[in-house]
């Protein structure tokens, strides 16, 4: 059996501001967008961060275009931030762009967000461009847990149930998929995963942190770099990490493939571009964001700020893309998230 990879409502206000930005973005380079078509190159990219200012998401979207205008890829590029609902509200802008040369940042959050928000804009109306950036996820307990390995977690949430709290990002986040796809690893029937699992949203990993450190949950999932300081100072053991190798700042760490659990997730980021771009454009784009992530500006940019490089382009990012969701939703469903 191969091992199962995933790779993790507005208001009528926030969207009605989310279109507006969006409008004014395309409207405000079609002209540029449409100039550069017609020589056969880009002449303006619009970069949309479908979140707040200073997120993982922002930073990839303006590191982006701290490297395309270093490198010279582009003669300019501008990022606009459309924050809401998971990043579904920027998704609505860019299902639809007239801008053809606009790229959103996305990754597995968005996958997750668009089935739990029943967003009626999907990444299916969007052209994928390329995965850039992974993160591998961690499950650690407090120092002082009686749990030494995974397995003994697994083996008391089976006996136990919700008896074993285990704390993590939003609900039907990495997080919380990373829990549910262990649990099923483990034997735990679909039908008996959300009655088994206890899981604790947090919307920050400062709350996650605290629960774990004042020992008011069993065990945490986050991404490695949310909990590595506290697990190399001690106060955290770390148990398993989630991808197909042991992450480089915590070799002594095994994967969940190694414990024997039949499961890779990595979360993931990338870019999706307009759904109603030509072939031409999105070669141009394709193109494009292959040259940045190979230029030296990119890969200087990953090894700073500690993102693994896991670029995959064109075709074979839209058949990952379209297997992921599948599997994102199957493992929704398990979780009682929805239908």
């Amino acid at each position: 059996m191969r091992p199962v990879r995933i790779f993790a409502a507005a208001t009528a206000v926030v969207l009605a501001t989310a279109l507006t930005a969006c409008s004014a973005l395309a409207s405000g380079d079609q002209g540029a967008g449409g100039s550069a078509a017609a020589e056969g190159g880009i002449g303006s990219l619009s970069i949309v961060v479908p979140a707040e200012p200073g997120g993982g998401w922002d930073q990839t979207g303006r590191a982006m275009q701290a490297a395309a205008q270093t490198e010279g890829l582009v003669p300019s590029a501008s990022v606009t931030n459309v924050g809401g609902a998971g990043g579904t509200v920027g998704l609505a802008n860019i299902a639809n762009s007239n801008d053809p040369y606009t790229l959103l940042v996305m990754g597995l959050v968005m996958v997750g967000a668009v089935e739990t928000n029943q967003s009626q804009a999907r990444i299916e109306d969007t052209t994928p461009i390329a995965r850039l950036t992974e993160e591998q996820e961690i499950i650690v307990v407090p120092a002082g847990s009686p749990y030494e390995t995974i397995d003994d977690l697994v083996e008391d949430i089976k006996a136990n149930g919700k008896g074993v709290t285990i704390t993590g990002g939003s609900a039907g986040g990495t997080d919380h998929i990373l829990a549910a796809m262990l649990l099923k690893a483990a034997g735990v029937p679909s039908a008996d995963v959300a009655t088994t699992l206890n899981y604790v949203a947090y919307s920050g990993g400062g709350e996650s942190l605290a629960a774990l450190l004042g020992n008011n949950v069993d065990a945490g999932i986050s991404g490695v770099g949310e909990y590595a300081e506290q697990v190399q100072a001690g106060t955290l053991r770390a148990l398993a990490v989630s991808g197909a190798e042991r992450d480089p700042a915590l070799p002594d760490v095994p994967t969940l493939t190694e414990a024997g659990y039949d499961v890779e997730l990595t979360n993931w980021r990338g870019v999706v571009a307009p759904g109603s771009i030509d072939d031409e454009q999105r070669a141009a784009l394709t193109e494009l964001v292959t040259s940045l992530a190979r230029s030296q500006t990119w890969q200087s940019t990953l090894e700073e700020r500690g993102w693994s490089d896991a670029f995959l382009a064109g075709d074979e990012f839209d058949a990952y893309l379209t297997e992921n969701i599948s599997e994102v939703q199957s493992v929704l469903q398990d979780i009682g998230l929805v239908q």
